[in-house]
């Protein structure tokens, strides 16, 4: 019948159009999927990478921070770049770290106050240290020191203490991370002092206040103190370490006054967990490579750093025992969790 002719080209025409709008959707979902793997199989880095500081610039991470992220510009052919998120004794930059894309263009240098002494200085973390991150690689570590304001009368760690017993609560301290915190609290446990804290978000701030003579006292990084006490506005009476320190041969520990001060700040490389392992692998190499160098080595020890490499793995375990070492510290030095 003459009329079914129509009818029949019309529905073949649907079938074939249909087809080809299926075929055609078929090929572009295949090419965004090619180009997802080719996106994939690009070599990292293709962009440039943040580097997370979780202190304020001037403090001494942030001086190996930068160190670090030049060197690890010129090796990866990408820009470093430093991004320092003070705050919350770490906490704001952990948690940002922890929660950005696992890609390897985040990552994170920090120290035992974010990764080793919150857990137990604080009841509850928004992030977990070991679970929410990749160990790349430690990088060394930064004795502390014993300082107080050159006004003090006071040349050495016996006499500070004392002194503050001689003159209950009139000395106060600069709690400006994990590390001045529980070394002063533990001279207070051992010593018997009742030296008074004083908070800060960050090391430098709290090294201008004790050089312009608003506090008295602080546990200090070798970075942020060292200019001043060759300037003669601040004393140094003791190191933080169990033995000598290379950086100041001439400077006793504490541990010769108090017995069993020990007390060694250490900082590293993170990502965020999830990150590919070639990643990660990638920018241990080069890590490693680059602390391997001794003008580098020179360079950090200018600074008072100690260089300390560790890989992946062994960075890892080292860290999971740091957290509980930091816990019998805090326990000892009688500070309470906030």
């Amino acid at each position: 019948m003459p009329s079914g002719f129509p009818l029949r080209s019309s529905a073949v025409n649907a079938v074939l159009t249909f087809s080809r709008t299926s075929l055609l959707y078929a090929l572009a979902a295949a090419l965004m999927l090619l180009g997802t793997d080719l996106r994939a199989a690009e070599p990292y880095p293709a962009k440039p990478i943040r580097l997370v500081v979780p202190f304020a610039a001037g403090s001494a991470t942030d001086s190996v921070g930068r160190i670090l992220a030049q060197e690890l510009s010129q090796r990866l052919g990408q820009n470093v770049l430093v991004e320092n998120r003070p705050g919350a004794n770490g906490q704001l930059a952990a948690t940002f770290v922890a929660k950005s894309a696992p890609d390897g263009y985040t990552l994170f240098m920090t120290t035992n106050t974010s990764h080793a002494a919150n857990p137990h200085l604080y009841k509850t973390l928004p992030y977990d240290p070991v679970r929410d991150f990749e160990p790349i690689a430690r990088v060394g570590t930064l004795p502390f020191m014993l300082v107080v304001t050159a006004g003090l009368p006071v040349e050495t760690t016996a006499q500070l203490i004392a002194y503050a017993k001689a003159h209950p609560g009139t000395l106060a301290y600069a709690a400006a991370n994990s590390t001045s915190l529980v070394g002063a609290e533990t001279i207070n446990v051992i010593a018997g002092t009742d030296l008074l804290r004083v908070s800060y978000k960050s090391s430098p701030e709290a090294i201008l206040d004790l050089t312009a003579g608003r506090l008295q006292v602080m546990v200090a990084d070798f970075v942020t103190a060292i200019p001043h006490v060759k300037a003669g506005k601040l004393k140094v009476l003791g190191v933080t370490t169990a033995r000598r320190s290379s950086l100041l041969p001439e400077v006793p520990p504490i541990a010769d006054t108090l017995k069993g001060f020990d007390l060694t700040s250490w900082n590293g490389l993170f990502a965020p967990a999830g990150t590919p392992q070639p990643v990660v692998a990638r920018v241990a190499r080069e890590t490693l490579a680059i602390l391997s160098r001794p003008d580098l080595r020179k360079r950090l020890a200018a600074i008072g750093f100690e260089v300390d490499p560790l890989g992946p793995e062994p960075f890892g375990r080292y860290v999971r025992d740091q957290v509980a070492y930091w816990g019998k510290l805090v326990h000892a030095a009688r500070i309470e969790p906030e």
